[in-house]
């Protein structure tokens, strides 16, 4: 019986890679997805599916889209499609980015490496700017009500949200230290939320039981540096994107006119929507909802 890949219901890891690629046209997808499902076990690599990849393969997935492009006010919210994800995870770095570049060569003749980004824990789980990521986060069986597909013909399925966001964090740190714990809506000191912090903070704009339906999700995010350049891959969770898309409209404006208070120091630079298949029996990736 096939069961979601664990990693989704896991702490973040250590250390960690994503890749993302892009169809090479006119390649064999199929034999390469299925050179790739035996490694997949669901924690130390994650696999995710993405539009065109299930188009190319004519299998189409339900609730599986684009992600959506968003143009409000002044923010703009990319959209960056990609054909297949491979998350990495693990303690050694090294380890990682040996096992990325194996994964690259074998899927090269199907699969061009859109992306890399090399991502990492820090302190007990935070964003670069010291503030804890992913408290509200549901534990549990609410995770897996959250996040995973537990009935019908796609049981065991999640859906992924997925946005690399750019930090300025000289524009953040010129910040007050209450303007600071304003935009995130918690004190750093003790992460408690600021109860009369202003309707823009971050807090207030995706309390996700103030939707209607709430919009629960599970986050696994972590940061990112490159050179001069940092920030956080926003990964969220779901049996859906209805939650995401949600919070994603309210943060942008488009339900009240207020926008989120971390556009004030960061932006997306890319968004992505994945289909994250279950682990079957045999302990690697279930492609028969794709006919593999």
């Amino acid at each position: 019986m096939s069961h979601v890949q664990n990693a989704i219901l896991m702490p973040i890891p250590h250390q960690a890679c994503y890749l993302f690629f892009a169809l090479k046209p006119g390649a064999d997808y199929a034999t390469a997805l299925q050179t790739l499902a035996p490694q997949v076990d669901g924690e130390t690599l994650v696999a995710g599916i993405g539009l065109p990849l299930t188009q190319a393969l004519a299998k189409p997935i339900e609730g599986l889209k684009l992600f959506p492009s968003m143009v409000h006010q002044t923010i703009t919210i990319p959209s960056t499609p990609a054909a297949l994800l491979l998350w990495l995870r693990g303690r050694d770095r090294g380890e990682i980015t040996l096992r990325a570049n194996r994964l690259v060569a074998e899927l090269e003749q199907a699969f061009e490496l859109q992306q890399r980004i090399e991502a990492f824990k820090y302190g007990k789980a935070q964003d670069l700017t010291g503030y804890e990521d992913g408290t509200e986060n549901p534990v549990g069986e609410e995770a897996v009500a959250a996040a995973v597909v537990t009935e019908g013909p796609l049981k065991g399925s999640s859906f992924l949200a997925i946005q690399q966001w750019e930090h300025h964090l000289d524009t953040f740190n010129a910040k007050s230290p209450l303007e600071r714990d304003h935009t995130f809506g918690r004190r750093i000191a003790d992460n408690e939320e600021i109860d009369d912090a202003p309707e823009s903070s971050h807090v207030k704009r995706t309390a996700q039981e103030s939707f209607e339906p709430e919009a629960f999700m599970v986050r696994r995010s972590m940061p990112w540096a490159s050179g001069q350049q940092l920030g956080l891959v926003f990964t969220a969770f779901g049996r859906s994107f209805d939650a995401f898309e949600a919070v994603l409209e309210r943060m942008v404006g488009k339900e009240d006119g207020i926008t989120d208070a971390l556009f004030s120091f960061t932006h997306p630079l890319t968004g992505a929507y994945f289909w994250c298949p279950p682990i079957n029996e045999d302990g690697f990736l279930d492609l028969s909802r794709l006919e593999l």
